[in-house]
Formats: C-alpha cells, structure tokens, sequence
C-alpha cells in the first residue's frame, strides 16, 4: 500500500515540475495531507486505528489528485471549482466510490418511484469517521476562524441536500451537536462509546451466526 502511495506521488510530481503549477500542487498536497494528519490523529484517539490509516487515501491518486491541483484556491474543496466549470466533479465521483465515510458511497436505488435513491444505514465506524472528517475539513479550511460550532453550522447550511438514513443522519447530528454544545473532549468521549459498543455487537452477532449462542448473552 506504501508502495502504491509513492508510486502515485512521484507520477504526479512528474507531471509538472516548474511554475507557479508546481507551487499548487504542493500546496495541495501539503493541504490534504494536513486534512489528513489529523483525522488520522481524531480516529485513533476514539479506537479506530484502521479507518484511521486508511482515511482518504485516494486523494493520492492521479484521478483525483491532479484535479485537486488545478483547482486548489486553499479555502474550499476544489472538487467544488471542477463542479462550477464542468457541472460535476470527476474527483467527486472517483473519491465518493472509495470512501465509506461519505454518506453518498451508501446511496442506493430504493425500488420505488419515489424517492428513486434513498440512503442505507451506515455503520456506527463510518458516522463517527465521516464526523471527524468534518472537524478536520473545517480547521483545515477555516484555519484560526474555527470554533466549536463550526461542523455543526457546515452541516445544517448543506443539510437539505442530503440523502441520508435516518439513523445515520440523527447520530451524525448528535455528535455534532455535543461538540457544538460540550466541546471535542466530550464527543470524543461519546464516540468512543459508540464504537466499543459496535465491536461488541460484531462480536455477538458473529458468535450466534456461528451457533455459538452461550457467548452471546
């Protein structure tokens, strides 16, 4: 998997190395690993080591990474400035397909005329990732503008265009509103709640699907 990382850096830096094209690059390399550090740093702290390391590694990859540098601008996704001058995002799309902690991997058709796509119910593991996705997005691009508040505001300006499970939005706007309310120490705290209790019910459910029902009191 390191392997593949570099491989794919040095394609990109290959790519173009002078100008002030160069100087984007670099600093949108420096932005998403940044973005990236510190969800890193978040997922670990609440016990998920695993999402943690793998957390938005596409970004690294030619599909998505040489649209990131063409428009980075440093104050917002620039998945946003390919939108605006295409009408949609090949790096969207790319990184949506890859990631499980953004509610629109888990889209799907509903089987009825109406609505056409309704949103699956997200492991607890993804909500809290794509939670502290949101923290890390916003101190990145916020910088020293950022409070507490912050996620939950980014939120509830997009809300209406979600398409999300009902039990996955609800958790999603808990945490996002003791962290408004309470600070990170205590949504930390909740969230690692939520994930011990998952891994107890994998647990369970694993030990009876198996017929081992004694361990599954």
């Amino acid at each position: 998997m390191l392997t593949q990382l570099y491989n794919n850096i040095s394609k990109i830096f290959l790519y173009e190395s002078r100008g002030s094209g160069f100087m984007k690059w670099t600093a949108h390399f420096c932005t998403i690993t940044k973005h990236k550090m510190l969800v890193m740093k978040y997922c670990f702290s609440v016990g998920l080591y695993r999402q943690g390391l793998l957390h938005d590694l596409s970004k690294y990859s030619p599909t998505e990474f040489l649209v990131g540098a063409k428009y980075y601008q440093g104050t917002r996704s620039p998945n946003n400035a390919e939108k605006e001058k295409k009408g949609y995002s090949s790096s969207w799309l790319h990184h949506k397909g890859r990631n499980k902690h953004h509610f629109e991997y888990w889209l799907d058709y509903s089987g009825k005329k109406e609505p056409v796509f309704v949103g699956m119910k997200m492991p607890v593991c993804y909500v809290v990732e794509m939670f502290l996705d949101r923290i890390a997005a916003c101190k990145t691009y916020q910088k020293e503008k950022y409070t507490q508040k912050s996620p939950l505001l980014y939120y509830e300006n997009s809300k209406a265009y979600h398409v999300m499970h009902t039990d996955s939005q609800k958790l999603l706007e808990k945490l996002l509103h003791i962290l408004a309310e309470q600070g990170e120490e205590k949504a930390f705290c909740y969230a690692r709640k939520l994930i011990k209790q998952q891994r107890k019910n994998d647990i369970k459910n694993f030990l009876y699907a198996h017929g081992i029902k004694k361990y599954c009191r």
